[in-house]
């Protein structure tokens, strides 16, 4: 259904170190750089590009709103929550776990440097 994901940022720099180690947690490649200064990731056919505002106004971030990465197990997300949080994200919620319900979700939270909400998700294998 969605093609891409972009966000604003206030410091291109700092969201390249983050997002490499966050993606390449995942197994990602660090970012492209295009000739606007916006950084630009590929992975399993997904596509994440960091910017600055076109508008030229401040990058702020979504109440209520949260991006999720798929993840391939639970030591993957562990894995991506590390390097966020060694990367200058900030852990939030409720520490990386199994959250019940049906399906089961294996859920890790972080606010990346300029505030935005991010969860990596695996679903659980069913019985």
């Amino acid at each position: 259904m969605f093609s891409h994901i972009t966000i604003g940022s206030n410091d291109i720099a700092r969201s390249k170190i983050f997002y490499d180690a966050l993606l390449g947690a995942m197994g990602g490649k660090p970012a492209i750089e295009d000739g606007k200064g916006r950084l630009i990731y590929l992975h399993k056919g997904g596509m994440l590009l960091v910017t600055k505002p076109i508008d030229g106004n401040p990058a702020t971030i979504s109440n209520g709103g949260t991006i999720g990465f798929a993840v391939e197990s639970p030591q993957q997300a562990d894995a991506w929550h590390k390097a966020g949080v060694e990367s200058g994200g900030t852990a939030i919620e409720d520490a990386p776990g199994v959250r019940p319900g049906p399906p089961a979700l294996y859920l890790a939270y972080l606010r990346d440097p300029d505030g935005h909400k991010l969860c990596a998700l695996y679903a659980m294998p069913k019985g």
